[in-house]
């Protein structure tokens, strides 16, 4: 798998679908020591995956962990994503997303987030009902 690109745009975000294609995804992000990130299909349902352990000594700033949270109780309020969501402080899941391309533009969003990127979140949630 290639290295994905900081920030990783949504259409590169790999699909992790099946405990083969999430074994090579993650594998892979062990391997070049990044941030693992992720979307897979779960019942006609998608679910973005992030994973900071993969870059081993990568910090999450706590004004990133935090910005990172309010964004995905911003998402659980608008019922976006169901409420037993993981976040982090280093691994996140967000479950029950409608369509495969907003679950991408969300991890894309989250990826950019855990290297401090903030500004892709903020326009991903922006839309969302607080």
């Amino acid at each position: 798998m290639q290295p994905l690109p900081t920030p990783c745009p949504a259409d590169l975000v790999p699909d992790a679908t099946g405990q083969d294609a999430f074994n090579a995804a993650y594998r892979s992000a062990m391997q070049q020591r990044a941030v693992f990130v992720a979307v897979e299909c779960q019942a006609q349902r998608w679910t973005v995956k992030a994973d900071a352990l993969t870059a081993f000594e990568h910090d999450i700033d706590a004004t990133v962990y935090d910005a990172v949270r309010n964004a995905l109780i911003r998402l659980i309020r608008s019922r976006e994503i169901r409420p037993d969501f993981s976040a982090g402080p280093v691994y996140f899941v967000l479950y029950d997303l409608e369509n495969e391309n907003r679950a991408r533009e969300l991890a894309a969003a989250l990826h950019a987030a855990l290297y401090g990127d903030l500004g892709p979140l903020a326009q991903a949630v922006s839309d969302t009902p607080a």
